[in-house]
């Protein structure tokens, strides 16, 4: 299941929600590899804090640090301590021997088509780090999120020079709102009876 998202559609935070939700319910994914959909999913926000147009993993992740506070979701990849496209090989060891049995949603900035720029796609597959740029670093997660920052381009300048933060950053808030939602929706402590 492939769907998009242009962050200028008013409606793009509820499409997204309900998108995410699609894919984190999907039995097919589900029964594929065993998870235990009790817990909620591990997110892995991959980019780097030194270029605008490959930060969008990392502000998401920080977002989502503060906007799923208390709810035990493992975070990996914000500002303060990102993970690169480079780290992924030793990233997917890890969360294999860590989280096992845990869905992994994957969240990068993504180079396009010019009329790509500003959609955010979500896919029932593993992201592929760096493949916009021609660099084969193998894949992470079960659920991929993207943002369109930038046009393809051979040397990719574009990606990493002129992408306009304010693109970034609106992607990285319809991001982290959406997908903070689902999660506190589904994964939320379950309230004692009687309790205010």
């Amino acid at each position: 299941m492939d769907f998009s998202f242009n962050i200028y559609n008013k409606h793009a935070t509820d499409g997204l929600t309900m998108a995410i939700d699609k894919l984190l319910a999907s039995p097919t994914l589900l029964k594929k590899d065993g998870y235990d959909t009790s817990l909620p999913p591990i997110v892995v926000c991959v980019g780097s804090d030194l270029a605008i147009g490959d930060s969008l993993g990392p502000i998401v992740g920080s977002m989502l640090a503060y906007k799923t506070q208390g709810l035990g979701v493992f975070l990996y990849g914000t500002l303060a301590s990102p993970v690169t496209a480079k780290e992924i090989k030793y990233a997917r060891q890890f969360l294999k021997e860590t989280h096992k049995r845990r869905l992994v949603i994957a969240i990068d900035a993504a180079v396009g088509e010019n009329g790509d720029i500003g959609l955010i796609k979500c896919h029932d597959r593993p992201l592929s780090p760096g493949s916009g740029a021609g660099k084969k670093l193998g894949t992470v997660g079960d659920i991929s999120l993207l943002g369109v920052v930038a046009e393809k381009s051979i040397s990719n300048y574009n990606l990493l020079n002129s992408t306009r933060l304010n693109l970034v950053y609106s992607m990285a808030e319809i991001i982290s709102s959406s997908l903070s939602c689902v999660l506190w929706e589904k994964y939320a402590p379950v309230r004692k009876r009687g309790a205010r």
